[in-house]
């Protein structure tokens, strides 16, 4: 392309520059000459001169006392045609000039000239004919060619680095893409692309690591939820075959024995009930497909039988309640699921924490919304765990102690839930064990005062 732009530009050159520069000075050149002998006579004295002009400038200047002597001078063909033709020569008896311009092959150049008529005031006395053999477009650009090689060479050059470069910035990238998008389809989200600039192809390969990154986690947490599914199940099933088994066998000692064996059956079994009647609630939640039965609720009371039901637990691990509620609030809302929310926050507040420990509860609204916060002190919840908090089957007490139950879904159902009311939740731990649960539910107050006029 470099050296294609460069021929059409000395062409150019050529053909509308130095040809053009030639024409004009052809037409300049002469109409002076033949405006030497307007008004004499053509003599040898004339016609030598002329000639003497031919020898000491680059014209070519031909003089003829008849237009029939001008093909004789000049007998080559200018194309294909002769110098003089039948069209020329009226042209010329009008005593107008004529260029003429051709290529020449017995010259092997391209020829500009010109006739110019003589006259002597009434009638045409002769003819000049001025020329000039033009050179060709090596000789006129002949120091140039090696230059524009020599710059063009760089310029080739030049181009291949800027595309190897391009290939490398823009291509390699894309190969890499595809190459991390096969190991991802094959399940492998270890992998990662490296960065080495933000542009657009940059900020794709980033976006493309953090679906690698959030798939490689949604993998992990996956096989965490089968692994807590799992065990869950297990250990109630366990117990369930263990104690089937001796039943089965009669190896109790006693009927009391045997009866306590029996209420161990039917508490796992109860267990299992509530495992499986929670993953139902939670993927109702979750699929929106949960009806909610809205009523106006007494929300102060509700909270103090919640507490209530927690206070045989609260007096073995010698906890008290300081409680802030604003006894006079109501909203509009499933009693039901606004009673879970408080039972599992509370139940989580409790179980964890310490022994003669204060837990403070608080209930009160700002006109369009209630906020309900339950505080505690327990062991430190690290910022990894508190971003999970809420996910099916994950505890903070990775042992899974038994003796505080629970698992893992209480949370998550009551998140879903705060979800569907357009609530917000969230959890705080400090590194002195403080923690605080908070949750904020609209009033639904349009929905308080139709309910109130359809009462009247």
């Amino acid at each position: 392309m470099s050296f294609l732009f460069s021929f059409v530009f000395f062409h150019f050159l050529y053909k509308d520059l130095y040809l053009n520069t030639v024409r004009e000075s052809v037409e300049y050149q002469g109409e002076r000459t033949a405006a030497h002998y307007h008004y004499g006579e053509l003599t040898d004295d004339i016609i030598e001169k002329i000639q003497w002009y031919n020898v000491v400038s680059e014209y070519e200047v031909i003089v003829v006392d008849e237009m029939d002597e001008l093909n004789l001078s000049f007998p080559y063909k200018i194309g294909n045609e002769s110098l003089v033709t039948d069209e020329d020569r009226d042209v010329l008896l009008s005593g107008k000039s004529l260029m003429k311009e051709g290529f020449v092959e017995d010259l092997q150049r391209e020829v500009i000239g010109a006739i110019y008529p003589i006259n002597d005031g009434s009638e045409v006395i002769g003819y000049i004919y001025i020329y000039v053999p033009l050179a060709g477009l090596s000789q006129v650009f002949g120091t140039s060619i090696p230059v524009l090689f020599l710059i063009g060479t760089l310029f080739f050059l030049l181009l291949i680095y800027v595309i190897n470069r391009i290939r490398k910035s823009l291509f390699k990238p894309l190969v890499s893409i595809q190459q991390l998008s096969r190991e991802v389809s094959k399940g492998n989200y270890k992998n990662r692309l490296s960065i080495d600039q933000m542009d657009e192809i940059g900020q794709m390969s980033a976006a493309f690591n953090e679906m690698s990154e959030a798939l490689e986690h949604q993998e992990e947490r996956k096989k965490e939820f089968l692994s807590n599914v799992v065990h869950e199940l297990r250990t109630p099933l366990t117990y369930i075959n263990g104690y089937t088994e001796v039943l089965k066998n009669k190896l109790y000692k006693t009927p009391a024995e045997e009866k306590q064996y029996l209420e161990t059956i039917e508490r796992e079994v109860d267990r299992l009930k509530k495992l499986l009647s929670d993953l139902i609630e939670l993927n109702h939640l979750q699929d929106d497909v949960y009806h909610f039965e809205y009523e106006p609720i007494a929300l102060g009371q509700l909270l103090h039988d919640t507490v209530d039901l927690f206070r045989i637990l609260s007096v073995q691990k010698n906890i008290s309640f300081d409680m802030d509620i604003d006894e006079e609030l109501i909203i509009y809302n499933d009693a039901k699921r606004i009673q879970q929310i408080f039972y599992n926050l509370i139940d989580n507040a409790v179980k964890y924490s310490h022994k003669e420990s204060v837990i403070y509860v608080s209930l009160n609204s700002d006109g369009s919304q209630v906020a309900f916060k339950v505080a505690n002190t327990g062991l430190t919840i690290s910022p990894e765990d508190l971003d999970r908090i809420g996910e099916r089957f994950f505890r903070t007490d990775k042992a899974r102690n038994r003796g505080t139950g629970g698992t893992g879904l209480g949370l998550s159902i009551v998140k879903e839930i705060i979800r569907i009311q357009n609530g917000t939740f969230s959890i705080n731990s400090t590194e002195s064990g403080q923690i605080k649960a908070i949750v904020e539910l609209p009033l639904n107050e349009d929905r308080l005062k139709g309910e109130g006029e359809n009462s009247e």
